[in-house]
């Protein structure tokens, strides 16, 4: 029999040693560290995270002052508030590989939206709609804009979505963000489903401008600003999940500070992906970490590490980890 009173970390120490299990503790390590030295960190959530719940091991990340920025897409946003107040009404499908396409339109027809194996209930979107789109409505009428984010965290504020929720707020990393009023960025708003449906309700006269939601360059001009602002002591790390916009976009606020800002900052501090891609032809997602100091992303000196792997395996670890757990 094993010995159940060890740590996660002490767990981790003793059996991950090789391949994407050592990449795993070594990038986890290398955070810990980078943490107690006070380093701050910006997490990019590409995937479907917010679905598979990585909000119960991020919002403590987060609580604890671990992570002080995301950089996520839209749909991860929004699932994680879609998670909160309609947890109990999703359905599983352990079976999702089995599925016809026969088996697909019966659950569409049954309003599922699947994501792997869980489907989310087009009622929950429709349900967030109504609240979400009234506050832009109102934006656009007093020719104000906010980012995405900052739409749910009026909702918050203003307690709409509380009376509704069906699992713990704890296991809502944008809650957390709220609460520890952390910046979180969401570029390509339009690929989501409340961006379709803002940009619908703008088609239709409901909204009157889409200026109500703040555009790409201006989150762009504000994570600027938060990397200047919180360049100090140990600095600021890049933990990534998945490739795409989030980490594309993020990560370019440094070139653009040295290159077309010529102001001096110091580059990424530290740089971790988790990645189901392999280095191909042109693959951003699956680009080795050491490309990035062309681009004048990482230094030769940055921690860096490329752990291939499925994020919701390996990132419960690495917080765990982070965390001392």
């Amino acid at each position: 029999m094993g010995d159940n009173t060890r740590s996660i970390s002490e767990w981790m120490e003793t059996h991950f040693r090789h391949f994407n299990a050592r990449e795993t503790l070594e990038a986890a390590s290398a955070w810990r560290i980078f943490a107690s030295e006070g380093g701050r960190m910006l997490v990019a959530l590409a995937g479907a995270m917010s679905t598979a719940e990585l909000g119960i091991s991020l919002a403590e990340m987060i609580r604890q002052d671990k992570v002080h920025a995301i950089s996520c897409t839209a749909a991860n946003l929004e699932e994680d508030v879609f998670n909160l107040v309609a947890h109990n009404e999703y359905c599983m499908l352990p079976g999702y590989r089995d599925l016809s396409p026969q088996d697909e339109l019966l659950l569409r027809n049954d309003g599922f939206n699947r994501v792997t194996d869980t489907c989310i209930p087009e009622t929950v979107i429709r349900h967030i709609e109504d609240p979400f789109i009234q506050i832009c409505s109102g934006l656009a009428e007093r020719n104000e804009s906010l980012f995405p984010c900052e739409v749910f965290y009026q909702l918050f504020e203003k307690q709409v979505l509380q009376p509704h929720f069906q699992t713990s707020p704890a296991h809502s990393w944008l809650y957390a963000a709220w609460q520890k009023n952390i910046p979180v960025y969401s570029p390509g708003f339009e690929d989501s489903t409340l961006g379709n449906i803002f940009a619908a309700r703008v088609i239709d006269g409901t909204i009157a401008a889409h200026t109500a939601i703040r555009s790409g360059t201006e989150q762009m001009q504000h994570l600027v600003e938060w990397y200047m602002e919180h360049d100090t002591g140990r600095g600021i790390g890049f933990f990534q999940i998945g490739g795409g916009i989030a980490g594309d976009f993020a990560i370019c606020a440094v070139p653009l500070i040295l290159q077309d800002l010529q102001k001096q900052h110091r580059f990424w501090q530290y740089f971790a992906q988790i990645s189901d891609s392999t280095t191909s032809y042109g693959s951003y997602s699956g680009a080795v970490p050491n490309e990035k100091i062309t681009w004048y992303k990482l230094d030769v000196d940055a921690p860096r590490f490329m752990i291939n792997s499925d994020a919701s395996i390996v990132a419960p670890l690495v917080f765990a980890y982070v965390l001392g757990d």
